[in-house]
């Protein structure tokens, strides 16, 4: 019998509550190892102090918890990042193209690119760009040729927000921006992002946390419930979980 990986986590979970409930030894093979794809222990309320903290330790290699890292070693590949994408049916912009993506590889290879240079994991950069422009088709109040995968700056209301000279820049800009939230390392390169100091450092260092309804410190991207768990989601089906 041939078992997809959710199988394999969904007996893998059924024997561990067995064992819970009746006692018995748990002797587990084979159980799905998500070492290094930015799930890690259990995350403290306040990162180094605060409820939760006691012996908090921030392995990528422990994920008891299911949190998922935004710092860390990307973890898809080029083409599965197109694949994704293609599967969707949507028109590539020409807007992209001219700005310095001439196709979607262009557009992923430059995420891909940007993403390394800050230490973040492309497939977060990823996923949130799908999700805040629709698969790049736009239409809430950022247009293609702002070049604002993000909407950094926007707040709704026809509140456009900021533009960018090209892909590159924009992109830059959301993965500096995304390592003001989940990091207190200083840039690599120089800054593009012109909202990166207005962000507590460090505030939320896990997808789930960029909602500012799941934050516990009381910040995150987006105002919208459950903002995280969207982005799981695209990951989930990106990584063909």
């Amino acid at each position: 019998m041939i078992f997809s990986r959710k199988n394999k986590l969904f007996w893998v979970n059924l024997t561990l509550t067995g064992a819970l409930i009746f006692g018995a030894p748990v002797f587990v093979q084979g159980a799905a190892d998500h070492s290094g794809e930015g799930q890690i222990s259990k995350p403290s309320y306040d990162i180094t102090t605060g409820p939760g903290t006691e012996g908090f330790i921030d392995d990528s290699t422990d994920n008891t918890y299911g949190y998922y890292t935004i710092m860390g070693t990307t973890t898809v590949t080029l083409e599965e990042m197109t694949d994704l994408y293609e599967m969707q049916r949507a028109e590539y912009p020409q807007s992209l193209k001219d700005g310095g993506a001439e196709t979607i590889e262009d557009f992923c290879r430059i995420i891909l690119e940007e993403a390394e240079d800050e230490g973040v994991r492309a497939e977060v950069v990823y996923v949130q760009a799908m999700l805040e422009t629709g698969w790049l088709q736009f239409g809430g109040d950022a247009v293609e040729s702002q070049f604002n995968f993000s909407g950094l700056g926007t707040t709704g209301g026809g509140v456009q927000g900021n533009s960018y000279p090209d892909v590159r820049t924009g992109i830059r800009a959301q993965v500096q921006h995304l390592k003001a939230y989940a990091s207190t390392e200083e840039l690599s390169g120089s800054c593009v992002d012109s909202r990166f100091d207005m962000v507590k450092r460090g505030s939320a260092p896990y997808v789930e946390w960029l909602g500012i309804q799941e934050n516990p410190n009381g910040g995150g991207w987006a105002a919208g419930a459950g903002y995280g768990e969207k982005l799981r989601k695209l990951l989930t089906d990106l990584k063909e979980e």
